[in-house]
């Protein structure tokens, strides 16, 4: 029988009520509490404690507040930057690649809830992951909804809504988010 932590990486319908599940949510919480009161001098201090957060391969810079729900399904390449306020709802992987830039706001949704209403009154949830390739610039406010994947080189336009998939090297914006122009 599988546990609720795997149905919920398989994008299978799992509760997020369970106990392990909440256990590792308010570890982590406790983490971003801590990074989130750092003073913007104290870098090394934000370095270790993203070390603990995520899965980062080098050189990354997020500004607090950051939110997230488990660290451990975020990775993230090198030369990564986040504006103020991003939130990524990780209940399943977040794949970031290099020199990836997010405005302010930018909010990062695996999470999904099922259509039917008896399903989400019992708690029940379900997953989907995203992937953002390298060279990627999400404008302030982009929401990025479960299952999406952005192409290399591609820069999403402000307060944009991504239902689908953007392909590389495009400027893609609006809500629903669609390509606008090659790059």
């Amino acid at each position: 029988m599988k546990s609720e932590k795997e149905k919920m990486l398989l994008g299978e319908l799992y509760f997020a009520g369970d106990k392990e599940l909440m256990k590792e949510r308010l570890k982590l919480r406790k983490l971003i509490g801590k990074y989130n009161v750092t003073e913007c001098d104290e870098k090394e201090k934000r370095k270790e404690l993203l070390g603990k957060i995520l899965k980062n391969e080098g050189d990354i810079k997020i500004e607090p507040p950051f939110y997230c729900d488990y660290g451990y399904n975020i990775e993230v390449g090198n030369d990564f930057y986040a504006n103020y306020a991003c939130i990524i709802l990780d209940v399943n992987k977040v794949k970031i690649g290099e020199n990836v830039m997010f405005g302010p706001n930018v909010q990062i949704y695996t999470a999904t809830h099922p259509l039917n209403a008896e399903e989400r009154i019992k708690g029940l949830e379900l997953s989907k992951p995203i992937e953002i390739g390298d060279n990627v610039w999400l404008g302030g406010g982009v929401i990025v909804c479960p299952g999406v994947k952005i192409g290399k080189n591609t820069t999403i336009g402000a307060g944009s809504v991504v239902t689908k998939d953007i392909p590389d090297n495009v400027f893609a914006a609006g809500n629903p988010c669609k390509v606008l122009k090659k790059i």
